[in-house]
């Protein structure tokens, strides 16, 4: 087995993180792919990958080499489309991350457009609500809600969202509306177990922080299920401005103590590569940048 074929079966080990799965995509025996991988770490002299009898997770050196494989690889499928002249049209998998809610709003109309023009890639997107590592997950392109932290990866600013308060304007009506953070404290709380929620509701006033607990009436784990309900009137909830702008702009919420809201969370395009990412991603990444810069939900 050749290098470039040694490369090809450790990402698809990385990537479904077993070998056994990336025996049966590749069509190889789980033996050979075991042996690819076993003879691949000898001639490099360090171990790659890290196998318990659950799973296989990569070593801090594999994370490095795979990053390079998936480089050298996509290069060299570049090349040779490039020799045959299809050079500028996408093809291949791209593997895709997003919040769950952002993906089904913004990135699967995107997906479906993209896939649509064409035909000759595919998507595995993980819509989920926690941050997915991109190298140890194989992930061409994520959307990240939130500061960004210190890394090699690419990343565009593609809007900006609000950390707001929502409550229904029959509600409204009938309780009046808050006129300081802390009068919220006795009020009926809508409230997540999703990642990312806080159990103290955290606000500005001026300059200094301010902390308000909240208690919740109800409790759920999906942050449709809180906005639906803070809709239908039960009381307040706190969410990300995007995921509620149909609803204000329909009625059926109004956002409150805006005054105190903390500084808007940046929308990123992250991919690894730059330039010399194969073009499924550059060409995915610049539809992708195009449309969310044009949403006018996603400016706060």
């Amino acid at each position: 087995m050749d290098r470039f074929q040694e490369m090809q079966v450790f990402a698809a080990v990385a990537q479904d993180q077993g070998f056994s799965a990336a025996a049966r995509r590749l069509g190889m025996s789980a033996a050979s792919v075991t042996r690819a991988v076993a003879g691949l770490e000898k001639r490099i002299g360090t171990q790659l990958l890290t196998r318990t009898t659950r799973s296989v997770h990569l070593s801090e050196a594999g994370q490095r080499f795979l990053e390079d494989c998936r480089r050298i690889l996509a290069e060299v499928q570049e090349a040779e489309d490039s020799a045959a002249g299809s050079h500028i049209l996408p093809r291949g998998q791209l593997t895709i991350t997003a919040p769950v809610l952002f993906g089904e709003l913004f990135i699967t109309p995107l997906m479906v457009s993209f896939l649509t023009q064409f035909p000759d890639v595919t998507i595995n997107a993980l819509l989920v609500d926690r941050v997915v590592s991109v190298v140890e997950e194989g992930i061409d392109v994520a959307v990240r809600i939130g500061e960004l932290p210190d890394s090699n990866q690419h990343a565009i600013r593609v809007g900006q969202v609000r950390r707001v308060i929502v409550a229904s304007p029959q509600f409204l009506a009938t309780h009046g509306r808050p006129a300081h953070p802390q009068d919220l404290a006795e009020a009926p709380i809508i409230a997540t177990s999703a990642i990312g929620q806080l159990k103290n509701w955290p606000f500005l006033e001026g300059d200094e922080p301010l902390s308000v607990r909240a208690d919740p009436r109800l409790m759920v784990t999906a942050n449709r299920a809180a906005i639906n309900a803070a809709a239908l009137g039960l009381g307040y909830t706190r969410v990300l401005s995007y995921q509620v702008a149909s609803k204000v702009a329909e009625g059926e919420l109004e956002i409150v103590l805006a005054d105190y809201e903390l500084p808007p969370l940046p929308i990123h395009v992250v991919y690894q590569g730059g330039r010399k990412a194969p073009a499924r991603v550059r060409s995915f990444v610049d539809f992708t940048v195009k449309a969310l810069r044009e949403n006018s939900a996603l400016w706060g």
